[in-house]
């Protein structure tokens, strides 16, 4: 070794061994119990004191000499000569265990197979594991093995969050509805047209809630072929009127009360307004959806109708 080698060492040994490892602390500021832990002459400050809020993950927090002088003439305590007291968040490695058992219970599926594939990072501050339902991705295809990604947080320090996020293949025993014929739009579907089948798939993808009796009587948005899956999404309520339709008017104005035959113009359903044309004035008028065929023209719609001239 040579004179200089010797001298640097020399200086660098002595720095490292004075060096105090970090302390780590959980909280989102460093209290007096934790600095007390660093340096034994703060144990008479009270405990809960805070004295500054603790780093991020990753980072440190160093208090220098002239800092801790500070703090302990603050507290009227003789400290002399101490080496500098470092603080970091504790951290800790992820667990599988933990994160499958907090994805299970934010599922609420006890019979989901959760295959967890990976998670990131490997460390995270030591706190709550949380992954909301909502952050969890969805395959492409419902009946698809695709992993997805799953968006979540290690909950430390108070409220701080550190995100976090994992790779995971979710299946469990569902409940889907397939047509077992070709299936045209805007035509009320019957029960014997459709088919409830359990197959296993990704949950909540293929709308378990679904069954032959609720989509009696409701049409397709878009029609479907045999085999198809049936999704609420392409379901909606059956039209109470029709274009073309013969229906039923009453017109209501004050008191007075009349009733005629007319012919729709458009579509609707109950609530909605359509426009009707008289067969015998040939004129258009436009009415209130009431129930099937039926439309009542009011005041409002009255003042409407005067309105466009009819």
């Amino acid at each position: 070794m040579t004179i200089r080698s010797l001298m640097i060492y020399s200086w660098i040994v002595p720095c490292v061994l004075a060096q105090s490892p970090c302390i780590t602390v959980t909280g989102d500021q460093i209290l007096g119990s934790d600095l007390a832990r660093a340096v034994p002459a703060f144990a008479h400050i009270p405990p809960g004191s805070p004295l500054a809020p603790s780093p991020l993950p990753g980072n440190t927090r160093t208090f220098s000499l002239s800092e801790l002088q500070s703090i302990a003439a603050h507290f009227a305590i003789s400290i002399g000569s101490q080496p500098d007291a470092c603080f970091r968040i504790a951290m800790e490695t992820l667990n599988p265990d933990h994160i499958a058992a907090t994805m299970r219970n934010a599922l609420q599926l006890p019979a989901a197979r959760i295959e967890l594939l990976e998670t990131s990072p490997a460390t995270a501050p030591v706190g709550t594991i949380e992954f909301p339902r909502e952050n969890l991705g969805a395959p492409a295809a419902p009946d698809s093995k695709t992993p997805v990604p799953w968006r979540g947080d290690v909950i430390y320090a108070g409220n701080r969050r550190f995100p976090i996020w994992a790779k995971v293949r979710i299946t469990a025993p569902v409940s889907r509805l397939v047509a077992v014929e070709a299936l045209r739009s805007g035509v009320p579907i019957k029960t014997s047209q459709v088919r409830a089948e359990l197959v296993e798939g990704f949950p909540e993808t293929f709308d378990g809630g679904l069954s032959p009796d609720q989509i009696k009587g409701m049409v397709l948005v878009r029609p479907l072929a045999v085999g198809a899956l049936i999704r609420s999404d392409n379901l909606t309520r059956p039209n109470e009127v029709n274009r073309g339709d013969l229906v039923s008017v009453e017109v209501h104005f004050g008191a007075a009360r009349l009733s005629l035959t007319g012919r729709a113009e458009s579509s609707g359903r109950i609530g909605d307004t359509i426009a009707i044309r008289n067969p015998d004035s040939s004129k258009v008028f436009q009415a209130l959806v009431e129930g099937p065929d039926q439309v009542t023209v009011g005041p409002n719609v009255a003042k409407s109708n005067r309105a466009e001239g009819n």
